[in-house]
């Protein structure tokens, strides 16, 4: 495989503003992701695609690559994800597969990189996704209709913590796929994707101000 990293970086982030390059132990955010993967053995070139020239500037100086500014139109609140995607390997064709790492998820490491990489290559898979454990399992969560709670997951009776079936949640940090299967299926899920499991400790994706105080201290004692 000759596999493509792709760092998406979009200036109009609205949950937390340009948090992309929000300083976070003393760097950008996105620098985290950047040096990340120049640990990597298995990705064989890495851009960064965004539409904001201060990103860009950013990336560069922390030795990105940013090959072309995304198109406007390709960073709206209304963009579907995998647009963005598309239109970054549509300047690479030499590659056959893309690794989407999200500078949001500042916690993974190259071993997690690398391993989702390897598992996608050992099992033949066209494509794989990173998963953690469910932070509330589907058993334990309700919604209202008029003043009623109506569970989610329809059951008899909400079981033990022992006794409740695993459950996983999409922690956001790697999405890996074949050209192939993103061009005809528009999307890194399938029925055909494998999971990656990683612990809960760096599965954290920041979306919020509180999200960025908790990675903030997880940084600080995280050992890279």
């Amino acid at each position: 495989m000759k596999v493509l990293g792709i760092i998406p970086a979009r200036g109009g982030s609205k949950g937390l503003l340009r948090k992309n390059i929000k300083n976070i132990c003393g760097k950008p955010l996105i620098s985290w992701t950047i040096e990340t993967t120049k640990k990597s053995r298995l990705l064989d070139h890495v851009i960064v695609s965004t539409e904001d020239h201060e990103i860009a500037d950013v990336a560069i100086e922390y030795g990105a690559d940013v090959p072309f500014l995304r198109p406007a139109e390709l960073s709206l609140d209304s963009t579907p994800a995998i647009e963005p995607v598309l239109h970054a390997i549509s300047h690479f064709p030499e590659f056959d597969s893309v690794l989407l790492l999200q500078p949001t998820s500042p916690l993974r490491n190259a071993d997690d990189i690398d391993g989702i990489i390897n598992m996608a290559s050992l099992r033949n898979a066209s494509s794989a996704v990173s998963f953690c454990d469910a932070p509330v399992h589907p058993y334990w969560v309700y919604k209202t209709e008029g003043n009623k709670l109506i569970p989610f997951c329809e059951h008899e009776r909400v079981p033990c913590r022992q006794d409740l079936p695993t459950a996983l949640a999409v922690n956001g940090a790697l999405y890996f796929s074949t050209v192939k299967n993103l061009t005809h299926n528009r999307s890194f899920i399938s029925k055909e994707t494998i999971p990656f499991i990683m612990p809960k400790s760096r599965s954290l994706d920041i979306d919020d101000e509180i999200d960025f105080v908790l990675a903030e201290e997880l940084l600080r004692n995280a050992k890279f």
